[in-house]
């Protein structure tokens, strides 16, 4: 009977032990809303409230928070970690008119965050849209001594990728066509139309649910109004290099993948002459744009030890 018992202990712990695993990061995060000057700003928090560092989490263009769910998940181990859901995507507020996307309000939401979260500083991790915010950020006599350490991923210095764009190659701009055309009105739409099957193609071997999740979160999202960041704030023709930045005074990891056809690596070059402290860059001939999630495990345990000994 003992033995009995024992052996039923046993499989239902487990079995629940299993259960835990297989639930879904959406299932074990925590909301959080903010309000920032009449718009709210969704985060989400994993891992211990008490962890002696917090990292926050910035995604890009289409994106929304669960664009980093790898290393969310595998950080939070160690760290407190949140990461929030840009103006106009997902559950965060949606206000209308190009001049509500300026780049001192993006900058003001990742404050807000900051603060609703009760810490001083944070290390400030960011991939495409969300580092066009965060290198300001981090350059921002108002904002950066929020920031403990910064952690960039497929966007170059703003330095870097103005040379570059004041200097393209023929493939180059063609490459950066792209943001030209999501300038023009309208330009949402096909974008929108196209997010179940992009949900689909990125999350697909995450199972249904994860996918139907994703799906929702993107039909939530206002696209048409997420491209008021490239009108608000990428820059405009003619293109120059602009020079007259601040070095910055925090460590930095900048992660690139070189297949990237949006964000150039020549882009990359001198970044170490406008960084005051360690400066760590790490690059993978083999990934595209969304490094995060196509080099997941190689990213993950990069930042784990880059976190460890900086």
């Amino acid at each position: 009977m003992r033995v009995a018992l024992a052996i039923a202990l046993l499989v239902t712990s487990s079995g629940l032990e299993a259960g835990a695993q297989e639930a879904p990061l959406f299932d074990r995060v925590e909301d959080h809303f903010v309000d920032n000057g009449g718009v709210p700003i969704h985060y989400v928090t994993l891992g211990d409230t008490g962890a002696e560092e917090t990292l926050l989490f910035v995604h890009g263009f289409p994106d929304f928070w669960y664009v980093w769910h790898n290393q969310i998940d595998a950080l939070a181990d160690e760290y407190r970690v949140a990461a929030m859901d840009t103006r106009a995507a997902n559950l965060s507020g949606k206000p209308r008119g190009v001049e509500n996307y300026d780049m001192s309000y993006l900058m003001s939401d990742i404050e807000a965050v900051i603060d609703d979260l009760g810490v001083e500083q944070v290390t400030l991790v960011a991939h495409d849209w969300g580092a066009i915010i965060s290198w300001r950020f981090v350059m921002d006599e108002t904002h950066s001594a929020r920031v403990r350490r910064f952690v960039v991923m497929n966007l170059t210095h703003p330095r870097g990728f103005t040379r570059t764009l004041a200097n393209a190659t023929p493939e180059q701009r063609q490459n950066t066509q792209y943001a030209r055309n999501f300038m023009q009105p309208g330009a949402g739409a096909g974008i929108q139309s196209a997010a179940a099957g992009r949900a689909q193609g990125t999350y697909g071997d995450e199972g249904e649910r994860v996918v139907q999740f994703v799906q929702e979160a993107y039909a939530r999202s206002d696209v048409e109004l997420m491209l008021n960041f490239y009108r608000a704030g990428y820059w405009k023709e003619p293109y120059v290099e602009l020079t007259d930045w601040p070095k910055i005074d925090v460590p930095v990891l900048q992660f690139h993948g070189l297949q990237d056809t949006y964000v150039d690596k020549d882009g990359l070059s001198n970044t170490w002459d406008w960084i005051a402290r360690d400066y760590t860059l790490i690059t993978y001939p083999d990934v595209g744009h969304w490094v995060q999630l196509d080099a997941a495990d190689r990213v993950t345990e990069a930042m784990r030890w880059w976190l460890r000994t900086h």
